[in-house]
């Protein structure tokens, strides 16, 4: 199964979604982007799997590890990612990897809409 996304979550915020970003607000943190950048699904799956980010909740690392799933053909896992991303208590602003800034629960809900579509090609 191939699974384009917009390449989650590059580098998030700590700021909440109301806030304006600035560089100067902006924590980057580190959600495997470079693992998904270069294609290698899985060890993008390894680190963040267990991750502190994935267990607290974080939205960022949620998208990218449902991203990994998704290109790896684990859908379900995908979907629960992006479902957990979506209804997180945490929300701020995500920069995309085409440098965009997008509020979390609409990436996360943009990466469910993408991974339905994707799904239901392949099943054609």
């Amino acid at each position: 199964m191939s699974f384009t996304l917009f390449l989650a979550a590059a580098a998030a915020s700590a700021m909440p979604a109301e806030v304006p970003v600035t560089s100067e607000s902006m924590d980057k943190v580190d959600v495997a982007y470079e693992s998904l950048a270069q294609g290698d699904n899985h060890a993008a799956i390894e680190k963040m799997r267990n991750s502190e980010l994935v267990k607290s909740g974080d939205p960022a690392a949620l998208i990218n590890l449902g991203t990994a799933y998704a290109r790896v053909g684990m859908v379900e896992k995908a979907r629960e990612s992006f479902e957990a991303a979506a209804t997180s208590e945490d929300r701020y602003m995500l920069e995309l990897a085409d440098g965009s800034w997008v509020d979390s629960r609409r990436a996360a809900r943009t990466a469910q809409r993408n991974l339905l579509e994707n799904s239901a090609f392949a099943s054609r």
